[in-house]
Parts: C-alpha cells; structure tokens; sequence
C-alpha cells in the first residue's frame, strides 16, 4: 500500500495551492465612450471596436 514518507503540514499544502485562485476581471476604460469594458471586446454601448462600428448601437 503506497503511503506517503511524511506529512505535508497545512502550511507547505497552503503554499503550493496559493496559484490556484481564479483572476479577477479585467476592465478598461474605452476611450471614446468612457464606458468601462473588457480588453479586446466590443463596446455594446457604441458597438464599436478598435474605432470601427460594428454593431447598431443600442438605445438604453
């Protein structure tokens, strides 16, 4: 039966998950519109991207 040579203390266990939390969010502020958004997504407010219009913007 395999069993382990010693005990990892929670210590040293809490070091090698400390990598493992999920990112937060990231967001930008657009230049035109101020709005804030995700990088390298579309601007639903103005439907624009890179300062081209790519969708109808919508009237909310």
């Amino acid at each position: 039966m395999a069993v382990p040579k010693s005990k990892i203390t929670p210590s040293r266990r809490g070091m090698r998950r400390s990598h493992d939390k999920l990112a937060s969010a990231t967001y930008i502020e657009d230049k035109d519109s101020g709005e804030l958004r995700r990088p390298h997504h579309i601007d639903l407010k103005t439907g624009k991207y890179r300062g081209r219009q790519v969708l109808e913007p919508s009237e909310d």
